[in-house]
């Protein structure tokens, strides 16, 4: 194994873990793959090894690196085969608190050597993982966004009892396969991303179903709106940048009385009924009706596009 490598063992290959696959593949690592469902696990190899090799068409990793990566990658036929020589697990399966418990309690007797357990989880907090796990200390919550391949950002959400110089190991980790960690430092239901795609997902379903604008031009109303600012400055930035020499307290006055009387006005529900749901569902199919796989092409063109633009403008700095 080459200096530097990692050895990483994913546990469930569902569409995340494909994805932590297709990216740590990417980067040159060996991936040990394992999933209870059995023929999960060698299926999803193709879909991996195409998502590794679409990075390179999209720009965003080396051809001879992907192709040595994609031929490391092998599937285990146990979770001990699978895990006894990893550094770090990822448990990427379904989020369910206490078969991810039972897993990780696994981990002692599989993976005693292993220098990091992960979860992807965006609901299990770190404390309620390591519930009968006798080491802690090495867990954490390492939440991707979808397509982990892909979108940059990662949450590390570590528990009360996580060893301090582990997450900086795992915040290394990520950067070297070329992800930007960000630390969520207390738990929290669905972490940061979550909880703010949360507020802005049921806003647009809200406007959706009253019928106030198209599902079509909603997505261009967030992806081409405050997204696109938001990708170039953040929510906090963006606003400092607006006060400029007013300076920000006393723009914040100015924009919290703008803001105010649209809060109190905003969705507070949290749950659909059945009939909306029908309506939702029905209304996003028929807009994307027979568009998906040309839709999704174009979508990883674009977020590769807006990635290098984001690249270029740091490094003009």
């Amino acid at each position: 194994m080459s200096n530097g490598q990692v050895r990483v063992a994913i546990i469930g290959t569902g569409d995340i873990g494909r994805g932590w696959a297709a990216l740590i593949a990417a980067a040159g690592w060996p991936v040990a793959l394992y999933d209870h469902h059995g023929e999960n696990s060698g299926d999803a190899l193709a879909e991996i090894a195409d998502r590794s090799r679409r990075l390179v068409e999209l720009h965003r990793a080396d051809s001879a690196t992907v192709e040595r990566g994609i031929k490391l990658i092998t599937v285990g036929r146990s979770l001990l085969e699978a895990c006894r020589d990893a550094q770090w697990i990822i448990e990427a399966i379904h989020e369910d608190v206490k078969a991810k418990q039972k897993l990780v309690e696994s981990f002692e007797a599989v993976a005693p050597e292993a220098r990091v357990v992960s979860s992807s989880s965006a609901t299990v907090t770190a404390k309620e993982l390591v519930a009968r796990a006798t080491r802690p200390e090495r867990c954490m919550i390492v939440h991707p966004l979808n397509p982990p391949e892909l979108i940059p950002l990662v949450e590390v959400v570590p528990g009360p009892q996580t060893d301090r110089m582990l997450i900086e190991l795992v915040r290394g980790w990520l950067r070297a396969i070329g992800r930007v960690p960000i630390l969520v430092k207390k738990p929290i239901l669905g972490n940061v991303v979550g909880r703010i795609t949360a507020a802005v997902w049921r806003e647009a379903i809200d406007l959706v179903l009253q019928g106030v604008i198209d599902v079509d031009d909603l997505d261009r109303a967030v992806s081409l709106g405050p997204a696109l600012g938001w990708a170039a400055a953040g929510p906090y930035l963006t606003y400092h940048l607006r006060a400029g020499d007013e300076g920000f307290g006393q723009f914040l006055q100015h924009l919290n009385k703008t803001f105010e009387s649209v809060w109190g006005d905003l969705a507070t529900w949290s749950r659909l009924d059945p009939e909306q749901r029908h309506t939702l569902i029905h209304t996003v199919e028929q807009t994307y009706e027979g568009k998906l796989a040309t839709i999704r092409e174009a979508r990883d063109r674009r977020l590769a596009a807006i990635l290098r633009g984001l690249e270029d403008a740091k490094s003009e700095r």
